[in-house]
């Protein structure tokens, strides 16, 4: 089973969303938009959990950094 890890490699503020697209296989793109659309919706609930999960999900190691959104 695939654990869940902050991502190192694709990031923008704490690598939650990026971490969430390479547990889930999907674009990072996806992962952020509805994370955008969520927060409004919920009138910002979803941010109190992207901040339990900064703080809670461990970074992944740098031995299993995925280089999968990386673009040559």
């Amino acid at each position: 089973m695939k654990k869940l890890f902050r991502s190192h490699s694709d990031n923008k503020v704490a690598g939650v969303c990026g971490g969430i697209a390479e547990w889930l296989g999907i674009s990072s793109t996806i992962v952020r938009l509805l994370f955008v659309i969520s927060a409004f919706f919920s009138f910002g609930a979803v941010l109190l959990v992207y901040f339990a999960a900064a703080v809670f999900v461990p970074k992944s190691p740098y031995n299993e950094v995925t280089f999968t959104n990386i673009h040559y």
